[in-house]
């Protein structure tokens, strides 16, 4: 394990990722500006897509960040069959569901039980699929729906905030399974779906569209919402949460609910929209 993993155990994850968050709401023009410089400068930002081109026009790096992009910018596969990739990035891992088992990385695996917080709600995707896609810096942050839903409930599960860089997933057992997340859960057309909006270092910030910031604040202890009888409904590739900064959102099918296409590998880039899964 190197240096720089080591040191992710020792670190104050809350404290570095609380100073993150204030360090980027800040609407303090040199500050701001100094901040999206950095991100210019180290990464690929394809700021033609923003709805606001002019990176220096937002009001705070967050803001920044959090970007809409220009309507048609993104576009659903046209196949209705088709689930989509719930957000721009590159595929962490994609796969089946063994057994309750979920692939990490070589090595690495930790369950469905542990990453959703709950054995009972666990047990419909037993057998079933999964995909994981991380968003780095340069990427679209909000995360779209793969399939129409109704919202049932959310659970926001205490951890830490480790990075979820492929070198830490390939490092840290259970990664996934141990940082603070937003489990959503959805009611289908082909049985549940979970949608897990997973925190990391200095990326801890998580909102939805249905009841905005849920993280930070920070849970010590697991936090369940009931969304029963409210009628939140959402389409199939509308908005339903962004991070405050990159990070990872996982997708778990029931088992006969879809299949994987064909050639998704890990570290394929991938855009909002795009199929990864065909109805059955």
């Amino acid at each position: 394990m190197s240096a720089a993993i080591k040191a992710q155990y020792l670190l104050p994850h809350r404290l570095l990722s609380r100073l993150a968050l204030r360090a980027s709401r800040s609407e303090v023009q040199p500050w701001k500006n100094f901040l999206i410089r950095q991100v210019l400068a180290h990464f690929d930002v394809a700021m033609d897509e923003a709805e606001q081109p002019d990176p220096f026009a937002y009001p705070s790096f967050n803001a920044f960040f959090t970007r809409a992009l220009k309507p048609g910018a993104r576009q659903p596969d046209p196949d209705p069959a088709a689930l989509l990739m719930p957000s721009d990035g590159r595929i962490s891992q994609a796969g089946n569901i063994e057994q309750g088992r979920i692939f990490q990385a070589k090595g690495q695996h930790y369950s469905a039980a542990e990453l959703l917080g709950d054995e009972a709600a666990a047990a419909p995707f037993s057998d079933g699929r999964f995909l994981n896609v991380y968003l780095a810096p340069r990427d679209y942050h909000r995360v779209h729906m793969p399939w129409t839903g109704t919202l049932r409930e959310t659970l926001h599960v205490p951890g830490r905030l480790f990075s979820v860089s492929p070198a830490t997933a390939a490092a840290v057992p259970r990664l996934f399974a141990r940082n603070e997340r937003l489990v959503c859960h959805f009611d289908c057309d082909f049985g549940p779906m979970a949608v897990v909006m997973v925190g990391a270092m200095l990326v801890s910030g998580v909102e939805t569209v249905w009841n905005g910031v849920n993280i930070p604040k920070y849970a010590n202890q697991p936090l369940r919402r009931d969304f029963r009888g409210q009628n939140i409904v959402l389409e199939r590739f509308a908005e339903m949460a962004r991070f405050n900064y990159g990070s990872t959102v996982i997708v778990l099918l029931p088992a006969g609910a879809a299949e994987l296409v064909d050639g998704l590998q890990p570290q394929q880039t991938v855009r909002v929209g795009e199929r990864f899964a065909l109805r059955r």
